[in-house]
């Protein structure tokens, strides 16, 4: 089992805990939503809780919610910036079996 992130992806998450002035790494999980079943819930942890699973990419810890992580397993988080407004995380999932048109939501 394995989620891990590019090295630009680590770089924008440890430059986002510096601002925040605390943190210990980028929680992951996932909620029912959109037309086609799931959406990613994506934020900055503070703590890592006794059953949650931790994986580390350049010196960057990735919490994930045990729950999600059949649906997550062997994904790949990269942050793109192309721009001021075309910028943000982007999933890499294995997993996926359909997608819904705008992105927002998918199944596995």
């Amino acid at each position: 089992m394995s989620v891990s992130l590019t090295q630009s992806a680590a770089k924008h998450v440890e430059s986002m805990i510096a601002k925040r002035g605390n943190g210990v790494g980028l929680r992951l999980g996932t909620k029912k939503s959109g037309c086609t079943g799931f959406a990613y819930v994506v934020d900055y942890a503070d703590d890592i809780n006794d059953n949650d699973l931790v994986f580390e990419s350049f010196g960057v810890k990735i919490i994930v919610e045990p729950d999600c992580m059949k649906m997550v397993d062997g994904m790949e988080i990269d942050y793109l910036s192309n721009n001021v407004l075309n910028q943000g995380f982007e999933f890499k999932n294995p997993n996926i079996k359909d997608m819904c048109g705008c992105g927002e939501s998918f199944s596995v």
